[in-house]
């Protein structure tokens, strides 16, 4: 599929309503009807924020985010309870896992899509998050709003995936299939990491993030970690007129062979190579 040829799978009445959106109040049931069918097809993975169209590019669903957006103006507050915790907010909690694993402490809100297969540690993924199959969001790991995780990604323990819903034509946060993002990692900004790529652990990756091959200085598009990348957080030099400062970058230290994508083992011994914990 083409960016240009892409069509919402959502009811198209969204977009009247985001045209009035200033004059919408819970009391208008017409709208809350409508906008919680639209969040409700994200929540079971019929409709999605952002995906990776086959020529590489990443599709935003504008009208997926009005949806989210309208949801907050059309639900009214009110009361929820997770066993003994309590809860008071315009959205409710997500009721469908089916075969997904959700570890007691993983939090997930209504409009969020978890594919069966994946699991959730004590861990928290926001409104328009999807977490695809075989995936692993780890300890106190966030997917935030609208971020997309692909299958068979390990989000280690205390990972950031930052969220976006305004404006809402932004590109959120993507984490492709076959994946590892390093303990303690933040991906922020629309930032992107490709195919079977690995972060070590302490990654900063944002949208103007330089990319830097180790072994060539080739420089990569910014804020995107290349397929099959072994990459670590890094700096480099660069002068001021107040003097020399590190700047912090990404540095990609080795390519994977395409056989390696799943080899956790060559990936650590990689890492630990150059002094870098997973």
């Amino acid at each position: 599929m083409s960016t240009s040829s892409f069509v919402s799978p959502l009811d198209s009445g969204i977009d009247e309503l985001w045209a009035r959106r200033a004059d919408i109040t819970p009391a208008d049931a017409d709208a809350r009807k409508a906008v919680v069918a639209a969040v409700d097809a994200i929540d079971a993975g019929e409709a999605r924020v952002a995906f990776v169209a086959a020529d590489g590019s990443v599709v935003v669903d504008e009208r997926a985010k009005h949806a989210i957006l309208l949801s907050f103006k059309v639900l009214p507050m009110g009361e929820s309870n997770a066993g003994d915790f309590r809860y008071n907010d315009r959205m409710p909690l997500k009721t469908r896992f089916d075969g997904v694993r959700v570890v007691p402490g993983a939090i997930v809100r209504w409009g969020a899509h978890i594919a069966p297969g994946a699991v959730l540690m004590p861990s928290y993924t926001n409104i328009g998050g999807f977490v695809d199959s075989g995936s692993m969001v780890d300890t106190w790991a966030t997917v935030g709003s609208c971020a997309q995780v692909g299958k068979n990604v390990h989000l280690s323990g205390g990972v950031g995936l930052g969220g976006v819903l305004e404006p809402p034509n932004a590109v959120p946060v993507i984490v492709e299939d076959d994946a590892f993002v390093g303990s303690r990692s933040m991906i922020i900004d629309g930032a992107r990491v490709h195919r079977g790529a690995k972060l070590g652990a302490g990654s900063i990756l944002t949208a103007s993030t330089h990319v830097f091959d180790a072994n060539t200085g080739e420089e990569y598009p910014r804020g995107e970690i290349p397929e099959r990348a072994v990459a670590v957080g890094a700096s480099r030099v660069k002068s001021f007129p107040g003097g020399d400062f590190a700047m912090p970058c990404m540095l990609v230290l080795r390519t994977l062979a395409e056989g390696q994508i799943h080899d956790k083992l060559a990936l650590n011994d990689i890492l630990r190579e150059h002094g870098v914990a997973t």
